[in-house]
């Protein structure tokens, strides 16, 4: 009876699940399919390289708007890149320009207006 196949994902999909841009990993992660278990192995005891990409970027748009404490549409609206370093965002949170108070205020409205309605929601039920 032959082994189950194990399961494969797309580089992409790889990156994404480790929360790094594809275009910054090792020509070899790039090209390759990665299996869930070296996914697997990847999250728990991260290569030099990953380690690296976490730390310093660049990073995911998702990345930079949480570090930063702002949405992504935050971002977008505030015209900023893409991808930030860390470098970037700590010069960012140092300087707090206006559109980042703005931007920190908002989301700082939205989550306590979703509290507001789950609140409401429980009590319904």
């Amino acid at each position: 009876m032959p082994s189950p196949k194990s399961q494969t994902m797309k580089p992409q999909t790889a990156a994404k699940k480790l929360g790094v841009l594809l275009s910054e990993t090792p020509a070899d992660f790039q090209d390759g399919v990665v299996s869930r278990d070296e996914l697997n192995a990847l999250q728990a005891d991260p290569p030099e390289w990953l380690a690296s990409l976490r730390r310093n970027g660049p990073h995911t748009r998702q990345e930079s708007a949480r570090r930063l404490g702002v949405s992504g549409s935050g971002l977008v609206r505030a015209g900023v890149g893409e991808h930030l370093t860390t470098d970037e965002i700590k010069t960012l949170l140092e300087e707090m320009p206006s559109w980042l108070v703005a931007e920190r205020d908002i989301l700082t409205q939205v989550r306590a207006e979703d509290a507001r309605v789950q609140a409401r929601n429980a009590e319904r039920d």
